[in-house]
């Protein structure tokens, strides 16, 4: 699969489902730095999408992002969120199925006003306001997102893999948008699979998988895990 990043780094720091909690998104930064302070900068930063939608600052996550706010290289990978704003963009209608999952929040965060999508009217104006709100900027971001990253014993994405199925062979549905035939299979899938999209309270740490979406907008706690070839360690950031 194309979309795969493949590098060895002694550690990779992976970051959760952030879903505009920017403040959270700092504290998650500030965490980092200390931790590479301490333990060294031999290191790479991946986030595992879902940057947008739900919490109150979507715009401000891309900002942060989108310059590389970490100390070291940085994989920004795909999320099934910034595959419907990139839908949305195409075909207004998705705005139903958006809605739902805390679109209109992002569109808020741009100016774009929702009051007549609540009343499910004005589809196409949304889109095409939300089109001029979009800083060129976020749209090569969200262009640029990966589907996954890999080393030796890891491999990232957002929702999880196919049973049976090779790793450089998934879909990229699947690697969006997958659920219960992931979470619910005991196969060793080769590496140690690193994903979010099904919030958990704490992080789920399986023999075959780690979960580290632990629901940002809601709890307060955007989970951000340490991978190295000895082990792991959590960093957290709460809030309000």
């Amino acid at each position: 699969m194309e979309d795969t990043q493949t590098a060895n780094d002694a550690r990779l720091y992976a970051i959760g489902d952030i879903h505009g909690r920017l403040d959270l998104l700092e504290r998650v930064i500030d965490a980092i730095k200390r931790d590479v302070a301490k333990y060294g900068d031999n290191c790479r930063i991946v986030t595992l999408g879902d940057y947008i939608d739900r919490g109150l600052n979507s715009r401000g996550v891309l900002d942060r992002l989108m310059g590389n706010p970490f100390p070291g290289p940085y994989v920004a990978l795909k999320g099934n969120h910034e595959a419907l704003l990139e839908k949305f963009l195409v075909d207004p209608d998705v705005i139903e199925q958006w809605r739902r999952l805390g679109g209109l929040e992002t569109l808020y965060s741009y100016g774009v006003p929702v009051s007549k999508l609540l009343a499910g009217e004005a589809y196409q104006d949304a889109a095409d306001r939300f089109r001029a709100a979009l800083p060129l900027e976020h749209v090569k971001f969200l262009q640029s997102l990966k589907m996954s990253f890999s080393n030796d014993r890891y491999f990232l994405c957002h929702a999880g893999v196919r049973p049976g199925v090779p790793l450089q062979q998934q879909s990229h549905d699947d690697l969006l948008w997958i659920r219960e035939e992931f979470l619910s299979s005991p196969v060793d899938f080769g590496k140690i699979i690193v994903h979010g999209h099904t919030p958990v309270k704490e992080p789920d740490v399986r023999p075959n998988r780690i979960n580290i979406d632990t629901g940002a907008f809601a709890t307060g706690r955007l989970t951000c895990v340490a991978l190295e070839s000895r082990g792991y360690r959590f960093l957290k950031s709460e809030g309000r």
